[in-house]
């Protein structure tokens, strides 16, 4: 009983087979790396939910940043909703006795931006930890800008406020730094 010889398998060489092929390997999540060395995730492995082998490259120290800014903020908001009149005493070296609610609303808005920096601590997720540091940079922006124009109006510059004021341009330098680092990506060779 001979068998007949199987014809020989046709390969596949159009351009339009070759794209195809690509974009259900994308869609299935097998076996691509971009230019940076991060695997993109399907939308199968989205659904699923995280996995160690999709984790981003993160620059050196950005978790400790992260942490350091969580507590930080954190202890400003305890600060500012306990002792309201106190922190503002150190900064401005003055005694005002109707900025209590305002400090507790300040006081208020940081606990809120903590539970950010908390959230950046344990997340795997590049555009989570992206949003925490530009929300933290926007935090140090006006931070600056709102005690520079209170110093103006008060016509004194006290220590503590300049202290406050270096601080915030070098934490939103730090912070800036690792937004660029995080979110730049190698440019694609042609």
């Amino acid at each position: 009983m001979a068998s007949k010889p199987h014809p020989p398998l046709m390969k596949k060489h159009s351009q339009s087979d070759l794209v195809s092929r690509l974009k259900t390997r994308k869609i299935l999540g097998v076996g691509g790396e971009d230019d940076d060395g991060e695997v993109h995730r399907s939308k199968l492995s989205q659904m699923l939910g995280n996995d160690i082998k999709y984790q981003v490259r993160e620059p050196v120290g950005l978790r400790v940043w992260i942490l350091i800014s969580a507590v930080a903020f954190t202890v400003m908001a305890l600060m500012a909703l306990v002792l309201p009149k106190q922190m503002y005493d150190i900064v401005f070296e003055e005694e005002i006795n109707n900025t209590s609610v305002s400090i507790r609303l300040y006081g208020g808005a940081l606990l809120s931006l903590s539970l950010i920096m908390w959230n950046g601590v344990y997340t795997q997720e590049k555009i989570i930890i992206q949003w925490t540091l530009l929300s933290e940079a926007c935090y140090f922006a006006i931070q600056f800008l709102v005690t520079s124009v209170t110093l103006v109006e008060i016509g004194s510059l006290p220590n503590a406020a300049i202290f406050l004021l270096l601080s915030r341009v070098i934490f939103l330098l730090v912070t800036l730094l690792y937004y660029y680092y995080l979110g730049r990506g190698r440019p694609k060779k042609i």
